[in-house]
């Protein structure tokens, strides 16, 4: 089973898929709490765009992805704190607008690619040296902008009024959730692509929901089921040559069925 692991470029894999499986659920926990969770496949959308520009432009697609999604993520956000937009509006002109464009410039270049299809399902498994670079950097940026600012995003999510009268500088920190948002889904885009990467932040933490523990609690079980997904689905892609996104994320499905399942037998009892 070990000599999986003599391969640099499932090295890298391993590497991403831990960060990433760290990540996905610490930034989905808040947009699940806020019923925000549709912004992850906003933003997977747009970031389908900035890697249609980056492959058209024969720049990295992954810093192009990025630059779009974050661009995105702030347009969200400026326009839904102005009330003249329901958010669900805003997030479905952004999803409907930036997909349309990035058909006409796959188009444009005639049509589907390799690379463009890993992008789209996931490929984990040929992260490259700079990918690997970019997604430390993007995770400890994640990571740190989350400890620092913790209390105050669960105050937010969980109680918006109650998060004003303690002065709680909620506009920033709505534009600081949606960026992050943005940032989580480019760096999530080897691992599960462009179409799943909403399903990777949002159903390890509805799993562990199921469990009725706290909000911390919660937030560490999520985190496991996403760890044990991401490895679990790379040795299993790897075995039986399967594509690696999906498989990810039918295990992260199983996880959930499971903790149904067990949910429903303990209310029986």
């Amino acid at each position: 089973m070990l000599e999986i692991f003599q391969y640099e470029f499932m090295q890298r894999a391993f590497v991403a898929g831990a960060l990433i499986g760290l990540t996905a659920p610490l930034i989905g926990i808040f947009l699940v709490v806020r019923r925000y969770s549709l912004i992850a496949d906003t933003l997977a959308h747009v970031s389908l765009l900035g890697i249609a520009i980056g492959l058209i432009l024969d720049v990295n697609p992954f810093l192009t992805a990025i630059i779009a999604s974050v661009i995105a993520s702030i347009l969200i956000e400026k326009l839904g704190s102005e009330k003249k937009l329901l958010t669900e509006s805003v997030l479905s002109l952004f999803l409907s607008g930036a997909l349309a464009l990035a058909v006409v410039l796959i188009s444009i270049t005639n049509g589907f690619n390799a690379n463009l299809y890993n992008y789209l399902f996931g490929s984990i498994s040929i992260v490259s040296t700079t990918d690997i670079y970019i997604i430390v950097t993007l995770a400890v940026v994640l990571i740190f902008a989350v400890l620092c600012f913790f209390k105050d995003l669960f105050l937010m999510s969980f109680d918006m009024e109650l998060a004003i009268v303690n002065k709680v500088p909620v506009k920033f920190l709505n534009l600081l959730l949606a960026v992050l948002a943005a940032l989580q889904v480019s760096i999530s885009i080897r691992a599960v692509g462009v179409l799943l990467i909403g399903a990777l932040m949002v159903i390890p933490v509805i799993t562990a929901f199921q469990f009725g523990l706290g909000f911390k609690k919660t937030l560490i079980l999520a985190i496991i089921f996403s760890e044990i997904s991401i490895f679990a689905g790379l040795y299993i892609s790897y075995y039986f040559d399967l594509a690696s996104g999906g498989t990810i994320v039918m295990l992260n499905l199983l996880f959930f069925v499971a903790s149904l399942l067990l949910n429903k037998f303990k209310v029986r009892r």
